[in-house]
């Protein structure tokens, strides 16, 4: 089955409790290439004030995603994240500031965002470097990756 062009089959959505546009005017700030998509707007029978923004769409890099004004039933938690795969550790550092900024880090690559969406801050070569059980150990102590530090191990 085909999608509607501009819509993708599969776009993940996201249940903020009244800060869905905060959060993608935020995220749309980090990611390069990335653009509110279009909105929905309260007529008066869902949660939130009348006229207010119910849904707002957006693209991260090309990737879409929906964030709803949904209210304080539903929080994230650590079953679904975020994957951020990157190139250096100028991106790793770049990322990892801006999206724990308000939030907190938790390990290995992985934070809480201030809207409280967990995030992994990766290199892409990780599967390669972690083929080393010392890289794994190092893996093991850090918060934020640091790429040399995995380098070194592995080759050690």
């Amino acid at each position: 089955m085909n999608s509607v062009i501009g819509n993708p089959q599969i776009t993940p959505f996201l249940w903020f409790d009244g800060n869905a546009e905060e959060a993608a005017e935020y995220y749309i700030s980090i990611f390069p290439n990335s653009r509110k998509v279009g909105e929905l707007r309260n007529i008066g029978d869902a949660p939130g004030p009348n006229g207010g923004i119910l849904t707002i769409s957006f693209e991260l890099n090309g990737l879409r995603f929906i964030a709803l004004n949904g209210g304080p039933e539903h929080k994230f938690n650590e079953a679904v994240s975020f994957v951020v795969n990157c190139e250096n550790q100028e991106e790793i550092d770049y990322y990892w500031g801006k999206l724990v900024d308000g939030g907190s880090p938790i390990a290995r690559g992985w934070l809480k965002d201030k809207f409280g969406l967990r995030w992994q801050v990766t290199p892409t070569r990780i599967g390669e470097l972690l083929r080393s059980s010392k890289a794994m150990q190092a893996m093991m102590q850090m918060t934020k990756f640091d790429i040399a530090e995995l380098e070194r191990a592995a080759a050690s």
